[in-house]
């Protein structure tokens, strides 16, 4: 754990390098983050204690003595293997209840920072993303940090320009816990926009409007965010916010939701292209005896057509355009070109819209699975660790630390991967959460079955006896 914990700490030293934040909000930060790394710790744990356990128990001959008393590897497993099973029913409850929890509790940390702290997300020397905007100051001074010295602040548009800059020599920022409003007032600077004109001529002329301000107060709105439910939140990162009822029921709200998306869009695009619109037939006995009665025409109609007129027709079936004009040829044309690049551009559009929703999508469903695969990950790493203990007969922290942390990068690489797959789409969800432990457990089985053998690791005799018999073979060719 404290391995994982300053590992973790370069992911977000950005939050906490420079920012002046005191040792109590560091250490809860840290704290809140303990949960969410027993995901890694824990298969790790187990892994590595039961190769020591079990290989200095065999480096010292305590398994020979037992199997001499008639104890069984399976038997002198048996206790620990209740426990494990006991340590994965925890580990199921942590995981579905307590990391949840401190998920909620860390984002609600990082975002109520600004709350009581609001100059601890702004830098000295540097622009600062602040609440949708830039900020940057020379320096800070006062009780936490909130007056300014030499203030920048850049706000951008609805299509993300630059539109408008204030500078002033000083600030200071107002907050309280009880408060979602930040109020930023500044005093003795100069305010400039770029103002947006629809007219080209205008546009030309750049229009801006600028003044000069003794004080400039702006308020700022923080969204509140409830600890118990965070409703209608959508982000990526919300998935591992929520216990399994939870995930369940969002899943099946957000599958429900892209489904209905899907079918809204096709149907739009159908009736912008009219395509596959079916042909409304009235069904009664006259529209029947009309169709029969055009048919008949139809059919004579064609039996008195010249070769010419045939010909004809077959190049209006590979060109339809020559029935028109030069000149409506061109429009229908550039129409149809428009219309295509038009819906190419929706489809476009929908797409990176419908590829973020699957992605939130797949990730609910990767966190359920990874709940009870965690859970099960415990129980296979030790079937794995304890035999392999029993089979390498090493004690200590040298060659038992080695192998376990190398099977854990090789569990835990292919768990990453298999994740990345899975958010993407290109594996289903549930096979990202279960793929590294189900290729852990045939390892589980063989290695159990070689150690209660009592043979060792591999298996290298049958090579030697094919070599054996081949030189048998030559030896008797050559007498």
């Amino acid at each position: 754990m404290f391995i994982f914990i300053f590992q973790t700490i370069w992911l977000f030293i950005d939050d906490l390098a420079g920012k002046g934040l005191d040792i109590v909000i560091i250490g809860k930060f840290l704290f809140y983050l303990m949960p969410d790394l027993t995901e890694k710790v824990l298969p790790l744990t187990v892994l590595l204690s039961s190769i020591l356990t079990f290989g200095s128990i065999a480096e010292n001959y305590e398994f020979a003595a037992m199997k001499a008393s008639g104890i069984s590897l399976q038997r002198s497993m048996l206790s620990l293997i209740v426990f494990v099973t006991i340590l994965g029913g925890v580990t199921f409850f942590f995981a579905n209840n307590v990391i949840p929890l401190s998920q909620r509790k860390i984002y609600n940390l990082r975002r109520n920072i600004a709350k009581v702290k609001p100059a601890a997300v702004v830098s000295e020397g540097v622009f600062s993303d602040f609440e949708g905007m830039n900020i940057k100051v020379d320096e800070k001074y006062g009780d936490n940090d909130r007056f300014l010295k030499n203030v920048i602040i850049h706000i951008k548009s609805k299509n993300n320009l630059n539109t408008t800059v204030i500078k002033s020599k000083t600030g200071e920022l107002i907050s309280s816990e009880e408060s979602d409003i930040i109020q930023l007032v500044l005093k003795d600077g100069h305010y400039y926009e770029d103002v947006t004109s629809k007219s080209n001529d205008s546009k030309m002329k750049f229009p801006f409007a600028q003044a000069d301000f003794d004080t400039y107060t702006m308020n700022i709105e923080i969204p509140e965010i409830n600890n118990d439910e965070l409703e209608e939140e959508r982000d990526i990162s919300t998935d591992k916010m929520k216990n399994i009822s939870r995930l369940s029921k969002d899943i099946d709200s957000l599958r429900g939701d892209n489904y209905r998306i899907v079918r809204a869009f096709s149907k739009n695009i159908e009736s912008r292209t009219g395509m596959f619109t079916p042909l409304v037939v009235e069904n009664n006995d006259s529209t029947k005896t009309d169709m029969v009665r055009k048919k008949d025409s139809i059919i004579e109609t064609k039996a008195i057509k010249s070769k010419a007129n045939i010909a004809f027709q077959d190049s209006i079936k590979e060109n339809f355009l020559i029935i028109f004009p030069d000149w409506q040829q061109i429009q229908v044309l550039s129409s149809a070109k428009n219309s295509t690049s038009s819906i190419l551009g929706s489809l476009t559009g929908k797409k990176e819209e419908l590829q973020k929703r699957y992605k939130i999508y797949n990730m609910h469903i990767l966190s359920l699975h990874n709940k009870y695969a965690l859970a099960f990950s415990c129980i296979i790493l030790f079937f794995v660790g304890a035999p392999l203990g029993a089979i390498i007969r090493k004690g200590g922290l040298g060659l038992p630390m080695v192998i376990a942390i190398v099977l854990f990068l090789i569990y835990y690489f292919i768990g990453v991967f298999a994740s990345n797959y899975a958010k993407e789409g290109n594996i289903h969800p549930m096979l990202g959460a279960w793929l590294a432990t189900l290729i852990m457990l045939p390892l589980g089985v063989y290695l159990t079955k070689r150690a209660t053998e009592d043979k060792g690791m591999m298996d290298f005799g049958f090579i030697a006896d094919f070599f054996k018999k081949i030189f048998k073979k030559k030896d008797k060719a050559d007498s």
